[in-house]
């Protein structure tokens, strides 16, 4: 007989996936295995932004130790600056609000945050490299297992399949099939179509650059740039900048963002990541201020990313296949929240399979209470970093700018800029003002509910 309750196959190896791999290891009787599809267990990407309600989840895992060691800034409770917010797009620019909040945003450059994940892993986690999954099959025999299918050629077989694999996630686009299918035999064909409609991503109409460079650069340029000591974002109409240090103060994160809302959710053409000359990121904020011309200077190689984010799903989860992080609800990067929800899905689901309670016969009950816990809440974060997102680049409905107005002190504009910053903290309490703990509670409660099923 299995010494495990049930086998756990996590596809996926980037932020979300590893701690769900991470949060399962507390439990001896399940195994796990990681599969991811890179040849290594790397992760894209510079910096990484996790705010106090996420840093609570990490912390109740034991990694707190660890990760503070490679944070920018050390965590505290202490209200903390988590950015300074200034309109750039002029000759001379604006600071208009400072962000302060219990603990503030703690950074962390990603591949270190990676390996502390990947060293936590527990010693019944199977990790496997070079393994992109293309589909899965649930069987309806009486052998409950998944098979997996791989782009190699090669097949494996678990209890339970998390898919975590990310906004071009093969995970969803069977998961989708799989809703279609029943809502057909429903008779729902309109729930069908929507629900084929929604799986595969959407472009924003926004593209960011990203690129990384050492401190050093820009104090070259300029030892007083307010960036080498604090987190800054520049608005402008329809571009935004986020940028801050990273490593211990040793290299600068940057990611500069111009947005077409017009060709929102239509087809982005050509590659989704691409290098590009700093020539063409200099060209599209030539008319900025000099202080954010220089940070662009600093950059002397640029990623160009175009940011697809995912519709609403009716569920995300399948019979025993759930989807967690962007593979769920891939969202904008406009409250540096993608990392902590993928976080926070992770912890839940491994909560639900955790328990006890949970067996080769509840499985599907446990994931149906993290769809009911974790679904309304993601995509809630989800708009709320859409909305963000108008804001940052001065299309929220109503507000128009003249450049100059905008630094006189009782201004039409300098009003404007004050509600901006007031819709900009509402959207964003729930990161600092509220926990997870709760909706913990909550799931465990619910394991018990016979609306549940079994």
């Amino acid at each position: 007989m299995s010494p495990h309750r049930f086998r756990v196959a996590v596809c996926g190896g980037g932020v979300g996936g590893l701690v769900c791999a991470v949060a399962l290891s507390r439990y001896h009787d399940i195994h796990i295995d990681v599969y991811e599809a890179a040849s290594a267990f790397t992760e894209m990407g510079a910096g990484i932004g996790v705010w106090p309600r996420a840093w609570k989840v990490l912390c109740s895992l034991g990694l707190a130790d660890e990760l503070a060691k490679i944070a920018v800034v050390p965590p505290t409770d202490i209200p903390q600056i988590a950015f300074h917010f200034r309109k750039g797009d002029q000759p001379e620019g604006v600071n208009f609000y400072t962000l302060s909040t219990p603990g503030g945003l703690l950074a962390f450059h990603r591949a270190d945050f990676h390996g502390v994940l990947l060293r936590h892993l527990g010693r019944h986690c199977g990790k496997h490299t070079s393994k992109r999954l293309v589909s899965y099959t649930q069987s309806r025999s009486r052998d409950p297992s998944i098979r997996l299918d791989f782009q190699d050629g090669s097949s494996a077989t678990c209890d339970v399949l998390i898919g975590a694999d990310g906004v071009k996630s093969a995970a969803r686009a069977c998961l989708v099939e799989e809703l279609a299918a029943v809502a057909r035999a429903e008779g729902r064909h309109q729930d069908a179509q929507k629900v084929l409609a929604a799986g595969p991503p959407k472009w924003s109409g926004t593209v960011a650059y990203r690129a990384l460079f050492p401190s050093q650069t820009l104090r070259q340029r300029l030892p007083s740039h307010r960036v080498l000591e604090n987190p800054m974002l520049y608005l402008g109409k329809n571009s935004e900048i986020t940028v801050y240090p990273i490593q211990r103060g040793v290299m600068i994160n940057l990611a500069a963002f111009r947005a077409r809302y017009d060709l929102e959710y239509t087809t982005f053409k050509g590659p989704w990541v691409q290098d590009v000359p700093p020539s063409e990121v200099l060209h599209d904020f030539d008319d900025w201020e000099p202080e954010v011309r220089m940070l662009l200077q600093s950059a002397e190689r640029v990623n160009r990313w175009a940011i697809h984010t995912t519709l609403p799903l009716p569920s995300f989860v399948s019979g025993k296949v759930a989807l967690l992080g962007d593979s769920a609800h891939a969202m904008m990067p406009y409250q540096g929240a993608g990392a902590g929800q993928a976080i926070e899905d992770a912890f839940i689901l491994a909560t639900v399979l955790g328990d006890r309670r949970t067996t080769q016969s509840t499985i599907g009950r446990a994931l149906r209470v993290y769809d009911s816990i974790r679904r309304p809440f993601a995509l809630r974060i989800q708009e709320a970093s859409r909305e963000n997102g108008i804001l940052y680049t001065l299309n929220y409905p109503g507000l128009t700018f003249d450049r100059p107005a905008c630094a006189q002190p009782g201004s039409e504009d300098a009003e404007k800029l004050k509600e901006i910053r007031t819709r900009i903290r509402m959207n964003w309490e729930w990161a600092w003002k509220t926990t997870l703990d709760g909706d913990v509670s909550r799931a465990l409660r619910l394991l018990d509910d016979p609306a549940y099923g079994s």
